[in-house]
């Protein structure tokens, strides 16, 4: 996603829109709970055994505000009862409007969902670079499809096949996607409540309700994720 500015400066601006564009929470309560670094170990306590439940691998997301654009981004891996940290600190961005509370995330309000979600699969315009989940490229015919009204809304669309509905987020974009994973967000698809939600390489701004990262810490986060794990994501405003 492109720098944003402020909403003023939206329009007019060709950036990609995560869907989160237009994206939406599915009615859930944040699962997430405090997780709390503890000394030179970086072992951290999860309190509420919910979080990522029968994961091994857990992103957390952490705005200090609604409104924040900027948030702090850390990897843990589950060590008994503990969660020890593996991956940052480090700065994400999310959506222009900062991060929805819970269930009140919609299509086109800038805002990031909050929640805590799995990862369906990673994608991008540059080759594998080498990750465990399945990767897939992306051309310049391929969309994600944001359109409500649409049968395959919140869903990869190769447009030399199928339809994609109206204005579909162009998948083959330098340098958001390329690489990103997709957030398991909205999965049942239901219309109006988002799409196309992804940590993806930053572009130096907030996004439009996506998670990104500059490219070399992302590399790291996707390279470390493992499917066999059951990884999640948490993101939330503190």
């Amino acid at each position: 996603m492109q720098s944003q500015q402020g909403p003023g400066l939206l329009q007019g601006l060709n950036w990609p829109r995560c869907a989160a564009w237009r994206s939406a929470a599915i009615s859930a309560v944040l699962l997430a709970a405090a997780v709390t670094a503890i000394g030179p170990a970086r072992a951290a306590q999860v309190s509420g055994t919910r979080l990522a439940a029968g994961g091994q691998q857990l992103i957390t997301v952490t705005a200090t505000s609604h409104a924040a654009t900027t948030a702090t981004l850390t990897g843990y891996r589950r060590q008994g009862t503990r969660w020890v940290r593996v991956l940052g600190p480090w700065t994400a961005r999310v959506g222009y409007n900062g991060i929805a509370r819970p269930g009140r995330k919609r299509e086109g309000d800038g805002r990031t969902p909050s929640g805590t979600y799995g990862f369906e699969f990673f994608f991008g315009v540059r080759r594998d670079p080498g990750v465990s989940f399945p990767f897939r490229h992306a051309y310049s015919y391929d969309v994600w499809d944001d359109d409500p009204s649409s049968d395959r809304y919140n869903e990869w669309v190769d447009t030399r096949h199928e339809d994609a509905g109206r204005h579909p987020e162009p998948l083959h974009q330098l340098p958001a996607y390329a690489y990103a994973a997709v957030i398991a967000y909205n999965t049942a698809r239901v219309p109006g409540l988002g799409s196309a939600i992804f940590l993806h390489v930053g572009t130096g701004g907030a996004t439009a309700g996506c998670v990104s990262l500059p490219a070399a810490e992302l590399l790291k986060v996707l390279r470390w994720l493992d499917p066999r794990r059951s990884p999640r994501i948490t993101i939330k405003a503190s």
